[in-house]
């Protein structure tokens, strides 16, 4: 295997993942490089059915071994919202989307503030049962969005040993702590299996 599809548009996913499977000997192709327009619904109800619908369904568009993930934020005041819907979390994106979920939060007092971002990672190759890796970061939402690296919730994610958001951590730091980076992790090992 030297091709693994990494199931994305976002440019900041596709770093991520480069950057934890170096030395792996893998060419990286994105949706983009291979054509492909065609999105495969998210219509699981937990992140690891997501992850499978899209490995799975990319896998047979494109013929190459698919890596795809669901990943997104759990807050426990909010019952785990937004978990399985944060990238369409109140029906919109960016800053907007910052400050919707700021406005659930308003009356929540910083104790009470905790949540964590999960990942899973589903692997599909030809012919063989899919296999799945997750990873968490735990933390607190902030009180405002602080840093400018990153992206989706990472200026709003305040991590109590770095003191900084996501956002303000070295891309470097995000690789080596982020939930997508310990699913990755996981992941590598099924890849050198591969």
């Amino acid at each position: 295997m030297h091709e693994l599809l990494i199931a994305t548009h976002n440019p900041g996913k596709l770093r991520e993942y480069a950057a934890i499977f170096d030395g792996l000997g893998l060419t990286l192709r994105t949706l983009d490089d291979l054509g492909i327009s065609e999105d495969v619904e998210e219509t699981g109800a937990t992140f690891e059915e997501n992850a499978r619908l899209k490995a799975e369904g990319y896998l047979a568009l494109s013929g190459l071994p698919t890596l795809a993930d669901d990943s997104g934020l759990e807050v426990a005041a909010l019952n785990g919202a937004p978990g399985v819907y944060s990238a369409r979390y109140g029906g919109v994106k960016g800053a907007a989307q910052l400050q919707y979920l700021l406005d659930q939060m308003k009356d929540v007092p910083w104790h009470q503030r905790v949540a964590r971002f999960v990942c899973v990672i589903a692997l599909a190759r030809p012919g063989q049962p899919t296999q799945f890796a997750q990873g968490t970061l735990s933390g607190v939402i902030e009180a405002a969005p602080r840093g400018t690296g990153g992206f989706g919730y990472d200026p709003l994610f305040y991590l109590l040993d770095d003191d900084k958001t996501l956002a303000e951590v070295p891309a470097e730091r995000k690789n080596q702590i982020s939930h997508r980076a310990e699913a990755a992790r996981a992941a590598r090992v099924f890849l050198e299996q591969w």
